[in-house]
């Protein structure tokens, strides 16, 4: 029987190759993914190892506004055994940009660059700034976005938003430290960062020593209100950090690697179905001259092991390649990610591959294989192989019924009852989803033939004889033919789902975005400080190319002893009010947002009392709440007056400015940049840049997804392929007596490539109805007050090239079987 197996496969090799496609693809997917996560924590490993020498001992403060004073560093350099402490600085200092503007969404992190042995800054070139308290350094990725190169001087803003010049002498590496990463990084002296910050105290504190139990020494001095590592610890710990952001992105990269696989299952379940089914006689011969049903069965498994271990060979060397295109295109693009490290195939990354590929491919040959032990020895008598029939049973119906109705009721469970935008509503839909997903696949035989019919009319009349006799094809082995068009379903479900999402999420939010941005621009600093002079909004208030100018000052102030944001506002305000009235409001009264409201336990009509600096405790009384998903007002809003009086003279935090009836956008953002201009840290924004930045966002990442469940649509395809395969095997004779009859060999690729074309339109479209379905629950369970879009278009190009796909796939059996002798597959009968 080994033997018998192994001469099987060597006879099988093309239609076996098509099931080590899909098993390469799919173990090459997740190989290459376990390739790239164990490259990139590779190399944040080797960054923060390279650190962890130089420090000892670290000392940080507990809690995030926490930090370490000077009389704690005095007291960890007294210390015996201590050789060097340094205090290292990291606050808000606003780079300038060559526009004349501060740099970025939020400004430049300013961090101090110490000198000797506890140096941790990675200057890649030039030098540090030493002991020059004119000099600086600039992280390089911000240096070659603003164009800045050694030898310029850079400007830099302090605290209070003063001009600091100094020479640029080096370019800094910001490693592992993702948030130096996302806002780029200034560094100076201790003394200048401190200076520049305004910052009282230090964010760690670096120990180099060689006395034994040093970090229990510095623990002891410091006390148990700061936390002390060694540097092996902090290594770990920023590495630990660091991975995070790759550790999800492995993750879901995995999940795309895994339905991969499913359909990868699929594909090969087909194929070795096709096996049995093309040697029912030689199973048959096999049983006559004494072969048990155990060998028979064991022979079967024994090929898809072979397969399944060789496949996954290749599929490692294929995931390989992958990972190593891929860091090579992200070190092309300077991606934030430690790439210098070579890829590498470790050994849990071989055992998985290997395993998942070979498991994949012995479970769901499974089945196939178990169908064969049943093939009775007088098949072998037959003339030819008989195609199985399939009835509808009555269990079947049952268990599909239960299925639907379990996953309509949850899916409605997690839309309707449970509160939009937690995670326990977004799991309850896609729980929802796999079990009605599960009835579409019990129902599937039942659905081919009614699908064929419905699918298959046009076609069925434009391409004549052949268009019938396809449609007809299309339907006559519905459990095969479900099997096959379910592999498909499932891509075109995902990524119609991914487009219904993406595409309501970006309807959504542009619908949230002209009601919390109900303007045409908006002039504020990058905290959204009070910084704004209020000679800018009288300035542009002067302009008539500008129809309103609306000013909204903060200030903090606590209420009831919680700390709030208090403001006003002067200009045109249409508040959204959810309770009570903002009519006459005036003096001693404030308006407050619900959520804010609700967290003070208060409601209109009640009092609270507002504590001020300047004003003291002052009892207002609630006339009004707004509605917190608008972000217009502040969160306690009181009259303009009152304001000045509690609070002083402070500056404008924001600006909210409209453009008059015909004037040309370009016209009046030129006016709000030259009210703007004399003041660096003030920026000008638009709603249009705002939905243009979420827009690009939302499209790359349809475009990525898209690209990632393309290749459980190529591997759909291969089922395809094999499925019309078996269909030319099964139907030799019948193709050759139409051929006979006067079917031409165009026609009878005609019929093959129809029959093609309605079953990828038959995955195709059962997908789109369940992705719509469920992309519609997905963004109602995930954002509050969603708003459904629905691409058709997208949805319709994913049908059509789906039947197209299914045609390609096609064009090999269709090919095979006009070539096919007329005498020839008449005699073998």
């Amino acid at each position: 029987m080994l033997k018998t197996a192994l001469a099987g496969l060597r006879a099988h090799m093309f239609r076996l190759l098509l099931t080590s496609l899909a098993i390469m693809l799919g173990v090459g997917f997740i190989a290459g993914t376990f390739v790239l996560n164990d490259t990139v924590q590779a190399g944040f490993d080797q960054r923060v190892s390279a650190d962890a020498g130089k420090v000892d001992v670290a000392v940080l403060p507990k809690g995030s506004g926490a930090v370490l004073s000077e009389r704690v560093l005095e007291r960890i350099r007294g210390l015996d055994g201590v050789t060097e402490a340094q205090g290292l600085v990291r606050g808000a200092a606003p780079l300038i940009g060559k526009d004349g503007k501060t740099v970025g969404n939020l400004p430049t992190t300013a961090v101090s660059i110490v000198t000797g042995p506890l140096d941790r800054a990675d200057i890649v070139a030039g030098t540090g700034p030493g002991t020059d308290d004119r000099a600086a350094v600039l992280d390089d990725n911000t240096a070659k976005a603003q164009g800045m190169r050694l030898g310029d001087t850079i400007t830099v803003l302090d605290a209070g938003k003063a001009e600091h010049r100094f020479k640029l002498v080096g370019l800094l590496d910001t490693g592992v430290d993702q948030e130096l990463s996302f806002t780029g990084a200034v560094g100076f002296t201790t003394a200048t960062a401190k200076r520049m910050t305004d910052f009282k105290g230090y964010r760690e504190i670096d120990v180099a020593g060689t006395a034994p139990g040093l970090k229990q020494a510095v623990a002891a001095a410091v006390g148990d209100a700061y936390t002390v590592k060694t540097g092996h610890e902090l290594a770990s710990d920023l590495a630990r950090a660091a991975g995070v952001e790759t550790q999800m992105f492995t993750l879901g990269l995995l999940l795309f690697g895994v339905v991969a696989m499913m359909v990868a299952a699929l594909v090969i379940y087909n194929t070795f179905n096709i096996l049995v089914a093309q040697r029912t006689r030689e199973m048959a011969l096999l049983r006559c001259i004494g072969a048990t049903r155990g060998q028979v069965f064991g022979s079967i498994l024994l090929e898809s092991a072979v397969v399944g271990v060789l496949a996954s060979a290749l599929g490692l060397l294929l995931g390989y390649g992958l990972a190593t295109l891929t860091l090579t295109v992200l070190g092309a693009v300077d991606a934030p990610l430690p790439t210098d490290a070579g890829a590498a195939l470790s050994p849990v990354t071989i055992a998985t591959g290997m395993a998942v590929g070979l498991v994949v491919t012995v479970c769901a040959a499974l089945l196939p294989a178990r169908s064969a032990t049943r093939v009775l020895p007088v098949a072998a008598l037959r003339t030819h192989a008989e195609e199985q029939t399939f009835r509808a049973g009555l269990l079947r119906g049952l268990f599909a019924a239960l299925f639907l109705v379990a996953g309509s009721g949850v899916t409605a469970v997690g839309v309707f009852v449970l509160e939009p935008g937690r995670n326990e509503s977004l799991l309850a839909v896609m729980a929802g989803g796999s079990l009605t997903f599960l009835a579409v696949l019990i129902l599937g035989p039942v659905l081919v033939r009614p699908l064929s019919v419905l699918v298959g009319w046009i076609p069925g009349r434009v391409f004549g004889v052949p268009g019938r006799l396809a449609v007809g094809n299309s339907g006559r082995n519905p459990k095969r033919a479900a099997t096959t068009t379910v592999a498909l379903t499932i891509g075109v479900t995902l990524m119609t789902l991914i487009s219904v999402v993406t595409a309501s999420t970006r309807l959504t939010m542009t619908a949230k975005l002209d009601e919390q941005f109900p303007v045409d621009y908006a002039v504020m600093d990058q905290e959204r400080d009070s910084v704004v002079p209020r000679s800018v909004a009288e300035r542009l208030r002067r302009a008539p190319e500008l129809a309103s100018v609306v000013q909204i000052r903060q200030a903090d102030a606590t209420i009831d002893g919680r700390h709030v944001s208090a403001g006003t506002f002067r200009g045109p305000v249409e508040p959204y009010v959810t309770a009570g009235s903002m009519a006459g409001f005036g003096p001693g009264q404030v308006a407050l947002r619900d959520s804010d409201a609700e967290r003070l336990g208060v409601q209109v009509g009640d009092s609270v009392r507002l504590r001020t600096e300047r004003a003291g405790t002052v009892p207002l009384k609630v006339v009004a709440l707004v509605d917190g998903n608008q972000g217009t007002l502040p969160s306690v809003t009181v009259a303009e007056a009152a304001f000045e009086t509690y609070f002083g003279a402070v500056p404008d935090a924001r600006l909210m400015i409209r453009i008059a009836d015909g004037v040309p956008r370009e016209r009046a953002r030129e006016v709000v940049d030259a009210a703007a201009a004399p003041y660096p840290n003030v920026k000008v924004s638009s709603a249009a840049e705002t939905r243009g930045q979420f827009d690009e966002t939302l499209d790359m990442l349809l475009m990525i997804i898209t690209g990632l469940l393309g290749l459980a649509i190529l591997i759909s395809l291969l089922g395809i392929a094999n499925t019309l395969s078996l269909s030319v095997h099964e139907r030799t004779r019948e193709s050759a007596l139409l051929r006979a009859l006067g079917l031409t060999r165009r026609q009878l690729r005609a019929m093959l490539s129809v029959e093609a074309l309605v079953l990828g339109l038959i995955g195709a479209l059962v997908g789109a109805v369940l992705g719509g379905v469920f992309g519609w629950a997905a963004i109602m369970a995930m954002l509050d007050g969603a708003l459904l879009s629905l691409p058709v278009g997208q949805i319709a190009l994913f049908v059509a090239l789906s039947g197209v796909a299914g045609v390609l796939a096609a064009v090999l059996p269709a090919r095979r079987a006009a070539r096919a002798s007329i005498t020839g597959a008449l005699a073998a009968g």
